[in-house]
């Protein structure tokens, strides 16, 4: 069990820090203006999703352990609003506080933790129970970041992943690579 819990932890760290790689790809291509805009009236700027997650990702995982998730100094309501003098330092000050809260708490966490019980808003969770639900909150936003950072940029989008009619030769290179390095006839180093 110990091995399995060990995995699962790799996983997570693996999967929180792609998530912060990947919404920092998507607000480094955005404009400082861009960050601010919204595509409707009932939509938030990439600026207002970045101030939700760190939020959360305080509210989560600070003493991640010994309290509850939901902290009491928490306003959720207040992330959603942003003042005129917010900049782009702002923005990404809130991006890395929010994210040394997650990692510092994962990093910590040992096998035996996976099956403790911790609270958010009151309702228990096991660790992992608690890893996963941010996990996909995560995953939630920084999608909706990427989206918006795609669609704001347009032609100009530069592809966090396999470009555009390009799967065919990433496949091929990957394809190569495995036969150069494995396999019957494969070099010897």
């Amino acid at each position: 069990m110990t091995d399995l819990a060990q995995h699962y932890l790799d996983e997570a760290r693996r999967q929180f820090r792609g998530y912060k790689r990947l919404g920092e790809g998507a607000l480094a291509q955005l404009k400082d203006e861009e960050l601010f805009l919204t595509l409707d009236r009932e939509s938030n700027s990439a600026a207002v999703i970045v101030k939700h997650m760190a939020g959360n990702m305080r509210s989560r995982f600070a003493d991640f352990l010994t309290s509850d998730g939901e902290k009491p100094d928490r306003h959720r309501d207040q992330e959603f609003e942003l003042s005129s003098q917010i900049a782009r330092a702002d923005v990404m000050q809130w991006w890395e506080s929010g994210w040394s809260y997650v990692l510092s708490a994962i990093e910590a966490l040992r096998p035996e933790d996976v099956q403790r019980t911790v609270t958010i808003r009151g309702e228990p969770h096991t660790v992992l129970q608690a890893i996963n639900r941010q996990l996909a909150h995560y995953a939630y936003h920084v999608g909706q970041i990427v989206f918006l950072a795609k669609h704001l940029r347009s032609t100009e989008w530069k592809s966090l992943s396999i470009p555009r009619g390009e799967s065919e030769a990433v496949n091929r290179k990957l394809a190569e690579r495995k036969l150069g390095t494995s396999g019957p006839g494969a070099r010897q180093a």
